[in-house]
């Protein structure tokens, strides 16, 4: 058996006894010093234990080619109607998405930007409108109104179905004639001076700028329902009534009128007044726009290559005049990716101050065309995104944020007039990774602070007591 005296004789920390021991007021003076830096020194070490580092590095962007990435935005146009608004998405390998409906929302906006109704449902494509290209009549069969009668003609008939329409326009040309000959026909069967339900007109826009401007009339040719009693006014000019979307053929129009005709007895002025007219909408009636503005909100995804996010008027069976069109708008939102909630932003601001400070440049910023109409200007954003991935200490990500520059200018186009967002994805990305300190680092330094400030302490101790005594043996010497 291996005696206690033996294993006393590993002691490293062997013990003096007290009475061989002196304390001394220099003594207690740096172990007074000693145990407060080693206290400090303590809690600096904690708190660099406790806090966060990063290390930021620019590596090749990981995304495998299946990837999408998300545009959000909420941007509001006050001269644009919701009924022509369109948002398109084109890239550099020949994607080409016209009118995406599925993830937008649209609202029809007053000159306050605040919107006036529910959403604005736009309803079936009308690109495949069937036109009478056969009807040769070449009469006037509807009633052309101007400012100064068309309140006359409202007030006069319980419906007033009328064409606003521009001499130039291709689409207004070949509506024409089916217009005039079912107007013929309706008038024939429903005599305006005996039965007086139904009248058909037109109104030439480029005549009647104003008028048509009321009616928030911005592609040609459109179809106004006007329903005698369900009209409502306000000081802005805003109306409720329907806009037909239907064929565009002479049997598919008096087919319509006859259908509008239908639930309205011959007496139907006091029925009018009254508000019971029957105001059933299908595939070709919907409500037409409050306004001539909206708001458009939503997102789209696209893949991560260079490509344009188009907001425009569009329409297979309309016409616009560049002239007229005025693409200003206001950006309440526009990000790319995901949106990142206020509490998981304010964990990566902790962890990286600098991050999150460009991902919406472009929120509640103001584009506004103030040139003369006719200037056919387009407003251009050319965006630069830099990806940025966050992973914390367990190779956990945390965050995924998308920033980007923004450039702006208004460029004078031959075409219809735009907003077009060109963006761009950096093929690099930051990798941004955070840093702990081990414990077994943390323990390590600890022990370095004690033992280090308990050792310097007991030298200066040592070098001082010896220079006391050295000078009080000086001083023994000098009195004898």
């Amino acid at each position: 058996m291996i005696s206690t005296g033996k294993i006393k004789s590993v002691d490293f920390y062997r013990k003096i006894p007290r009475d061989l021991t002196e304390a001394s007021l220099s003594g207690a003076g740096l172990s007074i010093i000693a145990a407060l830096a080693m206290m400090f020194l303590f809690g600096m070490e904690l708190n660099s234990y406790l806090a966060f580092s990063t290390s930021t590095s620019v590596i090749v962007d990981k995304s495998s080619d299946g990837d999408f990435l998300r545009i959000g935005f909420n941007i509001s146009f006050p001269a644009l109607s919701c009924e022509f608004a369109s948002v398109d998405v084109s890239d550099v390998l020949g994607t080409n998405r016209l009118n995406i409906t599925k993830t937008i929302r649209k609202f029809s906006i007053g000159p306050d930007l605040k919107p006036t109704g529910s959403e604005f449902h736009s309803g079936p494509a009308l690109h495949d409108i069937k036109h009478g290209d056969g009807d040769e009549y070449a009469g006037d069969g509807s009633v052309s109104l101007t400012a100064r009668t068309f309140e006359k003609f409202t007030h006069q008939h319980p419906i007033l179905v009328v064409n606003f329409y521009a001499p130039w326009c291709y689409w207004s040309n070949r509506l024409k004639p089916s217009w005039e000959k079912a107007a013929k026909i309706i008038r024939e069967r429903y005599d305006p001076e005996i039965d007086g339900r139904i009248l058909l007109a037109k109104v030439d826009c480029t005549e009647e700028g104003d008028l048509c401007k009321r009616n928030h009339i911005q592609g040609y040719p459109s179809i106004r329902i006007f329903r005698k009693g369900s009209d409502v006014r306000d000081d802005h000019g805003h109306h409720d009534h329907e806009s037909y979307y239907g064929d565009r053929d002479t049997d598919s129009l008096v087919k319509t009128m006859e259908t509008l005709v239908a639930p309205i007895p011959v007496e139907a002025q006091k029925l009018a007044l009254e508000g019971k007219s029957d105001n059933g909408t299908d595939n070709a009636k919907r409500p037409a726009p409050l306004t001539g503005g909206c708001r458009i909100e939503g997102y789209v995804r696209v893949k991560k290559v260079p490509g344009n996010l188009v907001i425009s008027a569009h329409s297979g069976a309309h016409s616009f005049d560049a002239s007229q069109m005025n693409m200003s708008h206001v950006i309440s939102h526009f990000s790319f990716g995901r949106m990142i909630t206020p509490k998981v932003m304010s964990d990566v601001k902790r962890l990286v101050p600098y991050l999150g400070g460009s991902h919406d440049r472009l929120n509640g910023r103001s584009f506004i065309n103030h040139r003369d109409l006719g200037a056919n200007v387009t407003i251009e954003h050319y965006l630069q995104i830099v990806k940025s991935e966050v992973i914390t200490g367990r190779n956990h990500k945390l965050i995924e944020e998308y920033e980007y520059t923004a450039h702006s200018s208004l460029v004078q186009s031959l075409q219809v007039p735009v907003a077009k967002f060109h963006f761009e994805l950096s093929p690099m990305q930051v990798l941004i990774t955070e840093n702990r300190k081990s414990f077994s680092h943390f323990i390590t330094n600890v022990c370095a602070i004690i033992g280090g400030v308990f050792t310097v302490a007991g030298i200066v101790d040592s070098i001082l007591h010896n220079t006391i005594r050295m000078m009080r043996k000086v001083e023994l010497g000098k009195n004898f």
